[in-house]
């Protein structure tokens, strides 16, 4: 059995905790609940006949009070930097962290999601900066904890990375 660690990286209320629980138990919470340091689950991928274990570690979200411990994401293979479409300040600390996760970790495979795409309406990111960063070479997924959509996507996309390089 291949086991990988997972970080979930972002803002606080970017949709970490609701992600996660979308993903592992199918289910979502119009409930806010605020993660106070790290909650840890675990789900098991079958990923090109392999059984991968996704140990899912779900970071507090940073804000102007407190900061994300480094020390939480050593040993990951991947992260995931969660930004709230609907709020343009959660993609620049997601720029901010993903810096932030490379100095203390190195280069791991991540993914940017842009979470609560079921809100488009109330979107503070515009298009055109969403194809910039794609240009950039990063892997974008828009995704909705609240719909599903892109959920599934968003861990087989960074397994895949992870394993295959």
């Amino acid at each position: 059995m291949i086991q990988k660690k997972v970080c979930m990286v972002g803002a606080f209320a970017t949709g970490k905790t609701s992600l996660v629980s979308r993903f592992i138990y199918s289910i979502f919470s119009e409930k806010y609940y605020t993660t106070v340091g790290v909650k840890i689950d675990k789900k098991t991928l079958d990923f090109q006949g392999n059984n991968v274990n996704l140990i899912l570690w779900d970071l507090y979200g940073e804000d102007e009070f407190q900061k994300v411990r480094m020390s939480y994401l050593r040993g990951s293979s991947g992260y995931i930097l969660v930004v709230d479409g609907t709020r343009r300040n959660t993609l620049d600390k997601a720029f901010e962290l993903q810096t932030k996760v490379e100095e203390s970790i190195g280069k791991v495979p991540f993914i940017l999601v842009f979470n609560k795409w079921d809100m488009t309406n109330e979107w503070e990111i515009e298009a055109h900066e969403l194809d910039v960063i794609i240009q950039q070479g990063w892997t974008v997924i828009n995704t909705s904890a609240k719909t599903g959509q892109g959920v599934e996507e968003v861990f087989q996309t960074l397994t895949n990375k992870i394993l295959n390089g």
